[in-house]
This record gives C-alpha cells, sequence and structure tokens, in this order.
C-alpha cells in the first residue's frame, strides 16, 4: 500500500491540467502527487479532436506548444432543415489525435517532474476513515484528496457518487481515408456541422472533420446526441459515409457526459473534472473545458492542503459562478432550445443573421474575450454595434 497526498485519476487533457496548474501554485505538493493512466501512451481516445482557440490559449497560458500534427480549419458548413450555411474564418479550430495529443501533455508532465504511472487500470475506489483507498490492478494507494479524471465513464464517478447517469449522452464515429470518399472538406479546410435529423427526434448533429492519419488525411465522420438514441446513431453514420461516397467499415462509440448545474461535481476530499463532471451538453466539446476544470480543481487542492480543509464545499459553486460554468449553462439551455419544441425558431434565426453566427462562434471559440462576454453584450453587438472587438465584449464575468 502505498500513501499519497493527491491521486489524479486519467492523464487526459483534465487530469494533466489539474497537475500543471497545481505544479504553479504548489510544486512540492504537485511533485508527491500521482497520475495513473489505465493505459500506456500513445494510447487510443476515441474523440474527433477539435481544438478551439481557447484551448490553444490554456496551453500557451502553461507553456506548451501544439506540437502534434494538426489540421487548421477555416472554414464551416453547417447544415440545418432546408438551408445549407457557409461560414469562413482565420483558425476556427485545430483537428488533432488524441492519442498523440494526450501523449504530448504526458511528456511534458514528466519533463516537469510530474509522476505519470501507466497501466494503472483502477478497479475500485472507496472511503477508509480519513482517506479515499484506490485499488489498481497493480496495487493500492491511500490518499488525502483524488481528482476523477477518468472520462465520461468515470469509475471515480459510479463508485463514489450515488446515481446521476440522467446527463449521458453518446457518440459514434469512424474514419475513412479522403481517397475513398468524394469529400472535399479537407482541402478546403473545412468542417461540417449536420443538424438535418433533428426534426426526425435526435438531438444532436452528425459531423465531418479533417484529420490526419499516421500522415494521410482522413475525414473523421460521427454523430452525437446529447441523450441516449439506440440505433439511430449508427443508421446517420452509415448515411453520413454513404454521403460522402464511401463504405463504413467500422466505427467506435463513446459516452458523452454533458454538464449541468444538479450534477454533483465533488465530495469530502474527492473533485471531479473533465469529462468525469461533465463537457458542452450542446456539441460534446470538452477538451477546452477540460483545462478550466483542471484550474479550479488544483485551487481547491492547494488551498485544502494549506488549511486543512478538504470538504471542497466550494468547488461546484466555484465552476457555476465562473464564466466557463456560465458558459456551460447556458449551452444546457441552448440544447432545449436547438434540439427541444422550438428547433424550427432557433434554426431560422441562427441561419438568417451573419452577424450572430461570426458572435456565436467567437464566442463558443473563445475569441476576443466573447465566451466571458454578458447576454447583453452579444445582443447588442448582434442587434446594432457592429464594432466586434474586445471593447463590444467588454462585461466578463469570472
Amino acid at each position: 500500500m502505498e500513501c499519497r497526498p493527491i491521486v489524479i485519476v486519467g492523464s487526459g487533457p483534465a487530469g494533466v491540467a489539474t497537475a500543471l496548474f497545481l505544479q504553479r501554485l504548489d510544486a512540492e505538493l504537485a511533485a508527491e502527487a500521482v497520475v495513473l493512466e489505465k493505459a500506456a501512451h500513445p494510447r487510443d481516445k476515441v474523440c474527433a479532436g477539435g481544438v478551439i482557440p481557447h484551448t490553444l490559449e490554456c496551453l500557451r497560458e502553461l507553456e506548451i506548444e501544439l506540437s502534434v500534427p494538426a489540421v487548421a480549419v477555416h472554414r464551416a458548413r453547417v447544415r440545418i432543415p432546408g438551408r445549407t450555411v457557409d461560414y469562413a474564418g482565420r483558425n476556427l479550430c485545430h483537428v488533432i489525435r488524441r492519442r498523440e495529443f494526450d501523449a504530448s501533455l504526458a511528456r511534458v508532465c514528466r519533463e516537469r517532474g510530474i509522476e505519470i504511472r501507466e497501466r494503472e487500470k483502477v478497479v475500485r475506489v472507496a472511503r477508509e476513515g480519513d482517506r479515499i483507498r484506490v485499488d489498481t490492478e497493480r496495487q493500492t494507494y491511500l490518499a488525502r484528496a483524488i481528482v476523477g479524471a477518468d472520462g465520461s465513464g468515470s469509475i471515480v464517478h459510479r463508485q463514489l457518487f450515488a446515481g446521476d447517469r440522467a446527463w449521458l449522452g453518446r457518440a459514434v464515429m469512424a474514419d475513412i481515408p479522403v481517397a475513398e470518399t468524394n469529400w472535399d472538406g479537407f482541402d478546403r479546410a473545412r468542417y461540417e456541422f449536420d443538424f438535418r435529423a433533428v426534426p426526425a427526434g435526435l438531438r444532436g448533429y452528425t459531423w465531418a472533420f479533417p484529420c490526419l492519419i499516421d500522415g494521410i488525411p482522413h475525414a473523421n465522420i460521427g454523430v452525437y446526441s446529447e441523450v441516449p438514441a439506440g440505433g439511430i446513431l449508427s443508421q446517420l453514420l452509415a448515411a453520413k459515409a454513404a454521403e460522402l461516397g464511401a463504405q463504413l467499415r467500422d466505427r467506435k462509440a463513446f459516452p458523452i457526459r454533458g454538464y449541468h448545474r444538479r450534477a454533483p461535481l465533488a465530495a469530502p476530499r474527492v473533485l471531479l473534472v473533465g469529462d468525469a463532471a461533465g463537457a458542452d451538453p450542446l456539441l460534446g466539446e470538452g477538451i477546452s473545458h477540460a483545462f478550466e476544470y483542471g484550474r479550479r480543481a488544483a485551487g481547491c487542492l492547494a488551498w485544502a492542503f494549506r488549511t486543512g480543509d478538504f470538504e471542497f464545499a466550494d468547488y461546484a459553486a466555484a465552476v457555476r459562478r465562473s464564466w466557463f460554468g456560465t458558459k456551460l449553462h447556458r449551452l444546457r439551455f441552448a440544447t432545449r432550445l436547438f434540439y427541444g419544441p422550438t428547433w424550427r425558431l432557433w434554426f431560422a434565426l441562427a441561419a438568417r443573421s451573419s452577424r450572430a453566427q461570426d458572435i456565436g462562434i467567437r464566442w463558443y471559440n473563445g475569441v476576443d474575450g466573447w465566451d466571458r462576454a454578458s447576454v447583453w453584450a452579444a445582443l447588442r453587438a448582434v442587434l446594432g454595434d457592429r464594432r466586434m472587438d474586445r471593447s463590444a465584449a467588454g462585461e466578463f464575468r469570472e
């Protein structure tokens, strides 16, 4: 049995961000922590791999370069019932492969003295006195605090928090070599979102992203639903492949836990971060939020070890009050508008206003501080103020 002050379960972006932000606050504490990874880097991770501009800002803040192969996206195509909207802008997204991206983050951690133990699959998490017992397939750890950074299917979430599976969505995806398709999205540096199945009951969309796998251009295609949707996801994925003129050979499915203000994020000696806490429920994006969860979790950990208070009573409230918690809550509200009975109205409004599209994309991507702007600042810009710069987004929330 090994005693550690902190055990972080999962070495994806959320776990790494927690460790690296903690190191900035308390280097000695971070050096004594351990990050457990069930596989070995580079390991496969089922994810579309979209890195929005705010994620790049977080990487720069942590002095990390995006050093893995990435496809820069400068165009978007959005299909809604009865209409197609094309949008052009610089650096809308960079599409990476999580296998390479996560391995690069783990390498940075190790270079900075943070310990990551691979092939340490956690099989049981339980309270033991004033510690948390973490059993892996290899050994047992006793921790004063643990961080669940182990994704939407988090074992930390399942074993230490009762119930709460109501906000689990699902996605399926496949990778197809561009040479086997008729798709021009890779050459056009374009990603595509298709909401035409919403009238048929899909609470989500299909997508096509350009990506590189072993240097070969591919189309990453998939279907997302913010609620479980049964076999319709596989049917829509096959239809998407056919639309690109390709055959679907295999597919991968994965859960996505959408953020909800009522969902538990913490308990005494336990914090949840990243997808274990909740990703964007509208589109399923989680990488950028992983860094923000990690930032706040690191602050809570440093404070707990300074004061001896491990209740973590303020963590969930801190997330809710933060600008990114507000953003996640607004995205939850947007699922009711765009995926509910009023979908026709909201898609029509979004399609008819190029200024709303521009501000919406800037807000989602975190460009010029728009993701921290108030609703009123955004409405003023859409309705009258054409100066879409930092001054227009001057009302920040934190």
